[in-house]
């Protein structure tokens, strides 16, 4: 990639604050072409990161980084951050197997002072670090960026409200930037709100105010006249007093995108000690016209593209599992009214977009809230609702308690559409769906349903929303196997699956000895490839809770080995469900267990990824031949 005059020079955040501050605004020029760039060559997150830039800059020019520590929330506009912080000449391998992630990681560099990827933690994370540093008596800066998205979250909350009190007779030395991308200034309150901020993070504004508080305490009535003057003052030109009520000098909003304004303001706010707030108002996509445009779509681009042309026209293709899920979403709230749904600010990921437009009022968007969001889903099901949650497998997580708490306890018919579970690919660990598997079929009441097809996921999701208590369904990002899906809403027996391959028995064959995969999701079709060659039974388990039961003891006892495939952990997952289906029948059978180990999956290509997991038909194949020996049904008595 071309080198540019200034950003070429800048190897570290100590290069940058060598520059004239003259030089700045075209640094940041440049970064900026480096981004649109880069990601037009390599995919990722686009706008967000164009929206950041002078932050960036200013970030890094007026603060002693690394010493001094940012924490990126989220981290999906960090791009500039890296290309300042010496993984500028490997921007070109951004979120590839071995190359640069797209969000921070700690083990990448030591300026990812925390690693990010779900949203609203980074005001804990630098008030800890913060609180740290006076414990350890070293003088440095903690500095939290928060989008104005991620500030919907309790946690960000939890954190402002923990961190504008003293701990211990000690305040943190805390800097909040609220980076909003979702208002505007126009100029004249642009330029009021520039002089404001400066004035009020300077110190003759502090000084006078200090002087007067200690004038006026001698006249309470006077004193309490003089605050509320001050606070509602600040309170008609800014939107601060709930951050001051928290504790912290509010400062803004000022523009993001002007150096002239961030730069001094982040001076005299460093020169304070104690909570600051400061709120920046950026444009996502600033500087790139199409993404200006239309911010929705240049969010993140997944793939190469033209900058000078824009995102190409999808070419018409197999439809996605999310596409599928946004369909019959459409079609089973025009079926039944009782259907509601949720999303935790995820409306175009899971494929809500039509359903939104079509069912206004039975859409409802929480924010970037996934506790908030099941249990208010779980309040709907106490009113005869039928809500359907739409969150990656990933966010689930984040509110787990209340699954087990607000959901499981009451039985309530609150169904889980869980996109993105398995290998997410160049979004990496922070995004993968590993885990799901375990931690919803080890909670009572809770129904696992893992679809392995596009068909059978629209046929899931059916059984899942008739079911009369918590379900969730489980399907991975992208397309599938490419099956036709039958418009119609057709449900599975419950908790029934079926075999699509059957392994032959001869009578000339020494014992028949067989084996047979049980396969859970789409890994289902890898598992066929691989019983072409192995003569395999394949079973398509279709639920992993109430797993049947009777189909997996009747394979055992037709087999002389099982072998479970499944695209999510082992410890705990569907595997551990058949070895404890066999113990409590006591039948003794070798049991093979195939499945994401024990590790975080890094980020690169899905289909590799698969490949070194050895959950592609190849490794599958090979790990069944490790394990057995030989390659056809012929298979010798199996020891144990």
């Amino acid at each position: 990639m071309k080198q540019t005059s200034l950003l070429s020079k800048i190897n570290s955040p100590a290069d940058l604050r060598r520059l004239n501050r003259a030089d700045l605004p075209a640094l940041a020029k440049e970064v900026r072409e480096f981004v649109l760039q880069t990601v037009s060559q390599t995919g990722g997150h686009l706008g967000s990161n164009l929206g950041t830039v002078e932050l960036t800059v200013a970030l890094h020019y007026v603060f002693n980084t690394p010493h001094d520590r940012i924490v990126w929330d989220v981290g999906h506009q960090t791009y500039p951050h890296k290309i300042l912080t010496g993984r500028r000449d490997r921007m070109h391998t951004l979120r590839q197997l071995d190359g640069v992630a797209g969000f921070p990681r700690r083990d990448e560099s030591e300026y990812d002072t925390f690693g990010t990827a779900h949203s609203s933690t980074s005001i804990s994370a630098a008030l800890g670090m913060a609180l740290a540093a006076k414990l350890k008596n070293e003088d440095r800066h903690a500095v939290a960026v928060i989008g104005d998205g991620a500030m919907t979250a309790g946690m960000a909350f939890e954190a402002l409200n923990n961190a504008g009190v003293s701990h211990a007779g000690v305040n943190a030395d805390l800097l909040v930037v609220l980076n909003d991308n979702d208002m505007s200034i126009s100029p004249p309150v642009g330029a009021l709100n520039k002089y404001l901020a400066r004035l009020m993070s300077g110190n003759f504004y502090e000084a006078a105010r200090e002087s007067a508080k200690a004038v006026l305490k001698n006249a309470p009535p006077l004193f309490e006249l003089a605050r509320r003057f001050e606070e509602h003052a600040k309170g008609m030109v800014v939107p601060g007093t709930i951050f001051e009520e928290f504790g912290f000098n509010y400062v803004g909003p000022i523009d993001g995108h002007d150096l002239e304004s961030l730069i001094p303001t982040l001076e005299n706010l460093r020169a304070k000690r104690g909570p600051q707030f400061l709120h920046v108002v950026t444009k996502k996509g600033y500087g790139y016209e199409l993404a200006e445009a239309d911010p929705v779509k240049y969010h993140a681009a997944s793939g190469k593209f033209d900058p000078a042309q824009g995102f190409p026209k999808s070419a018409p293709s197999k439809p996605t599992f999310t596409q599928v899920f946004g369909q019959w979403l459409c079609d089973m709230a025009a079926a039944d009214e009782r259907l509601v749904g949720i999303t935790p600010a995820m409306r175009e990921g899971s494929g809500m977009v039509d359903f939104h437009k079509r069912f206004p009022n039975r859409y409802h968007d929480v924010g970037i809230a996934e506790q908030h969001a099941v249990t208010f889903a779980a309040g709907m099901a106490c009113e005869g609702l039928k809500p359907v949650v739409a969150i990656y497998s990933t966010f689930l997580q984040r509110g787990y308690d209340q699954l087990i708490h607000d959901v499981a306890l009451q039985n309530l018919p609150v169904m889980f559409a869980l996109d993105r579970a398995g290998i997410v690919g160049a979004d990496g660990p922070t995004h993968a769906g590993a885990y799901d598997i375990a931690f919803v079929r080890c909670i009572p009441n809770c129904a696992m349903l893992t679809p392995s097809d596009e068909n059978e996921c629209r046929q899931a999701l059916t059984t899942a929303f008739r079911h009369d208590g918590p379900a969730a369904v489980r399907y991975p990002r992208g397309s599938g196997a490419g099956v036709a899906v039958d418009p119609a809403l057709t449900a599975w027996p419950w908790g029934k699956g079926v075999v699509r391959r059957e392994s032959p028995v001869r009578a000339d064959v020494r014992g028949g000895k067989r084996l047979a995969i049980l396969a859970f999701g789409t890994l289902l079709h890898p598992s066929l490839a691989a019983a072409e060659n192995l003569g395999a039974t394949v079973a398509d388990m279709r639920f992993v809770k109430p797993l049947d039961a009777e189909l997996v003891l009747e394979l055992a006892r037709s087999h002389d080995g099982l072998v479970t495939v499944e695209e999510g952990c082992t410890m705990g997952g569907a595997g551990s469900a058949v070895l404890e289906c066999l113990a409590a029948a006591g039948v003794m059978v070798p049991v093979l267990v195939l499945g994401l180990p024990d590790l975080f999956t890094e980020h690169g290509d899905p289909a590799k990824i698969l490949s070194m997991c050895g959950l592609d038909a190849a490794g599958i194949e090979k790990s069944i031949v490790q394990r057995f020996g030989g390659t056809r049904p012929t298979l010798a008595a199996v020891n144990g």
